[in-house]
């Protein structure tokens, strides 16, 4: 109460303002309580209080059950559009037109979930009948309708995914991709991008996507498909593998998936559609040694060592976790111990983005310092990787780790490290100023 009694306050001098040091001051009435901004939707709760819809829609979303002025309970389906005082602040917007203030457009009137259930079984019906252009034009027409009313609000948006609307739109787009020949076709496309916009997709719709034709469309859009289109085939990929841990049905598609998911890494788009090829990338690798290998193979490691270089702080966590999955094999190890930038890089990154990173390159930086199976010449390559550790200052930074604390695992392999880099103290090491300093303020 004391918060919106200071918004009260403030909201008395609250104005529009019109340039050249002008200002036009708002009606108090025509303020919502909680954003104290002119109202653009204004719903009236069953307290009679009047709020715009964004602001306590936001207020709701954030778990608050309760009217913010009288503290009653509240639910989504009890505000009610108001009308009266939309055409009010209207008219007193066109009013002042002359000054400079516009008028607020008609909002749209948000999707019911009985409207919403009849497109989605005209969608199930049309993407039914297999073979038939009609059923395919009809199909496209219902998904463009239910992708247009999904991006009007983030309202309908929940309305569409209450009602199990990521089923079917994964249901929509098996049944389609399995009646066409040509994979990346127009209305795939839209399906899989109005299919992305109900994102997260329970575990049914999931599990509706990894059927053998899914996946080879999915595959086939992000590999040729067009900018957006294989963008929304990774993030669907993402869904996928993300899901539940359980890639038993990718079996025969894993080696093709890995694949496009790596052209998507070396070659990137997007920002977004390369954060999530890393996200399905890792839990892949995770999923399986061999495919940490064909990682390797494919040339990931280099990408990841030099991406990380000038990466922002979710790319550096991303590529870390990538970058220590693949390194659990052989291939992955060999491939990171022979890249210059490699080690000096993760040294870098520790303390530098995040605790989880700096955990990431601890375990990483372990792997790479393992003791090798047999091979004189690979043993030569973890002394090489030890005694640079050494030389950019990874020894000053494990010990600081371990003052400082972390988990029990990471504090497990950053002394196993210590050990590993100790027996080449005496070739020379060179130490960061930043770490002596960290070192002194905890002393």
């Amino acid at each position: 109460m004391a918060l919106l009694a200071r918004r009260a306050r403030r909201a008395e001098t609250k104005a529009v303002s019109l340039g050249g040091g002008v200002e036009l001051a708002i009606p108090a009435h025509f303020r919502c309580p909680i954003s104290l901004d002119l109202m653009r939707d204004p719903v009236t709760a069953p307290t009679g209080i009047t709020y715009d819809r964004e602001s306590i829609e936001a207020w709701l979303d954030k778990g608050r059950a309760t009217c913010p002025v009288t503290h009653a309970l509240l639910r989504h389906e009890d505000l009610v559009p108001n009308h009266a005082i939309r055409r009010v602040i209207q008219d007193w917007c066109v009013a002042n037109r002359s000054r400079g203030v516009e008028r607020i457009p008609t909002p749209k009137i948000p999707v019911t979930p009985v409207q919403a259930s009849e497109l989605l079984f005209d969608l199930a019906e049309s993407a039914r009948v297999r073979g038939r252009d009609d059923a395919a034009a009809r199909c496209a027409e219902v998904v463009a309708k239910v992708k247009a009313l999904a991006r009007d609000s983030e309202r309908n948006r929940r309305c569409f995914v209450s009602i199990g609307t990521g089923r079917v739109l994964a249901a929509a787009f098996e049944s389609l991709a399995a009646a066409h020949s040509a994979p990346a076709g127009g209305v795939l496309d839209d399906v899989l991008e109005t299919l992305v916009c109900m994102m997260p997709l329970d575990e049914e719709a999931a599990r509706i996507l990894v059927s053998p034709s899914s996946l080879r469309s999915l595959v086939a859009i992000a590999e040729h498909g067009s900018l957006a289109g294989r963008m929304n085939a990774v993030l669907a990929i993402k869904e996928i593998v993300s899901c539940d841990g359980e890639f038993t049905d990718l079996s025969e598609k894993l080696d093709e998936i890995v694949d496009a998911l790596v052209k998507i890494i070396k070659s990137p788009i997007c920002p977004q559609a390369t954060k999530a090829a890393m996200v399905a990338t890792y839990h892949l690798a995770r999923y399986d040694e061999h495919v940490s290998a064909r990682l390797a193979t494919a040339g990931l490691v280099p990408v990841l060592v030099e991406a990380l270089v000038d990466a922002d702080k979710s790319m550096s966590e991303k590529a870390l976790a990538v970058l220590d999955a693949v390194l659990v094999s052989e291939e992955g190890r060999a491939s990171a111990r022979a890249h210059a930038l490699a080690v000096p890089v993760l040294v870098k990154k520790m303390f530098r983005v995040s605790d989880l990173a700096t955990e990431l390159a601890v375990s990483t930086l372990w792997r790479l310092g393992r003791a090798p199976r047999d091979g004189e010449e690979e043993e030569d390559a973890v002394t090489r990787c030890l005694v640079e550790a050494l030389r950019v200052g990874a020894f000053q930074k494990l010990l600081l780790l371990l003052q400082v604390g972390c988990r029990d695992a990471t504090k497990e392999k950053a002394t196993e490290l210590l050990k590993m880099l100790n027996k080449y103290k005496g070739v020379g090491e060179c130490v960061d100023a930043v770490d002596f300093r960290g070192l002194n303020k905890l002393s």
